[in-house]
């Protein structure tokens, strides 16, 4: 167990933190599950909708320092990738 009072007092920051980042991510997973649920069920305009949502969460994921860089490129792509192609078939 911490024993200073700094050691304490980082023992609460990481609580603190560990809360906001971990509603982040569930933020950012809930806009993408969105997109997901359009794409399933083959609504076009909403996948396109939810993706506009979902863009700016995730970039937002990378700023907060929640996601890294690269992983948010990647989700954002195959995201608009499968937008793209449920558009084409529609």
């Amino acid at each position: 167990m911490a024993n200073t009072p700094t050691a304490r007092k980082r023992v609460r920051q990481t609580a603190r933190r560990t809360a906001t980042n971990k509603a982040r991510i569930s933020r950012i997973r809930t806009f993408t599950k969105k997109v997901e649920t359009a794409i399933a069920a083959g609504d076009a305009v909403a996948a396109r909708e939810a993706l506009k949502l979902a863009q700016p969460e995730i970039a937002r994921g990378v700023t907060k320092g929640v996601l890294h860089k690269n992983t948010a490129s990647r989700k954002i792509s195959r995201l608009s990738q499968r937008v793209k192609k449920l558009q084409a078939a529609a």
